[in-house]
């Protein structure tokens, strides 16, 4: 019965976990090209589901094949989201300077949200290591691990389409009629993106 006690907060970890601030500036960033918050939802849910799949599969094959992934490996794939969050961030303000003139190309109204999952992705494969290490120490049992692993996953996704609505709101159509408000947002967003990227880098291979 202790065993069902830390899924019963599984959810509730999931759900903080989208809160991370890597997490939120790089769903910030993805949304900053939408004025429909409906659109931008869908893209925190593609975030999440591309984050649970990672750290499931991962988490079979460790807690399932039993193979062996140092604490080295996990270190560098951290490396790779800081890589990936100043990328990101560096893409977004490139369009922003090429089409600075000409509003239409700063919002994206198409319904693809490939880029959400692959971001998602690179994030949990970079935090499963974490996450499989507590779930090994708080339960033992191979197939409530995965259960937690699974909600855990349904909590993120909760999480971060919250999240990705809120910070939609001042991209909507509502504001960006008014185009120095998105065109600052956007700004602010990616540069917040490179910042934490290059913190993320530094502290994973020269910290």
């Amino acid at each position: 019965m202790e065993s069902f006690i830390p899924i019963l907060f599984a959810s509730i970890v999931g759900f903080q976990h989208a809160f991370e601030a890597d997490h939120l500036v790089a769903v910030s960033s993805i949304v900053s090209k939408r004025n429909n918050s409906y659109l931008a939802i869908k893209d925190g849910i593609y975030w999440g589901l591309g984050h649970t799949s990672t750290i499931l599969l991962i988490g079979m094959l460790i807690l399932v094949g039993k193979f062996a992934l140092s604490e080295q490996v996990f270190t560098y794939l951290e490396a790779v989201v800081g890589a990936m969050l100043i990328g990101l961030g560096m893409y977004r303000l490139g369009v922003l300077f090429i089409f600075r003139h000409s509003h239409q190309h700063l919002v994206d109204e198409n319904d693809n949200h490939h880029l959400a999952y692959s971001v998602g992705a690179v994030h949990g494969l970079a935090g499963s290591g974490a996450m499989i290490l507590l779930v090994v120490t708080e339960i033992k049992e191979t197939m409530l691990s995965l259960m937690y692993l699974s909600i855990f996953g349904v909590g993120s996704i909760v999480g971060m389409l919250i999240a990705a609505g809120l910070f939609s709101l001042p991209f909507s159509k509502n504001f960006t009629q008014y185009r120095i408000i998105h065109l600052s947002l956007s700004v602010l967003s990616s540069l917040l993106c490179v910042m934490v990227g290059g913190l993320i880098v530094y502290k994973n291979i020269y910290g």
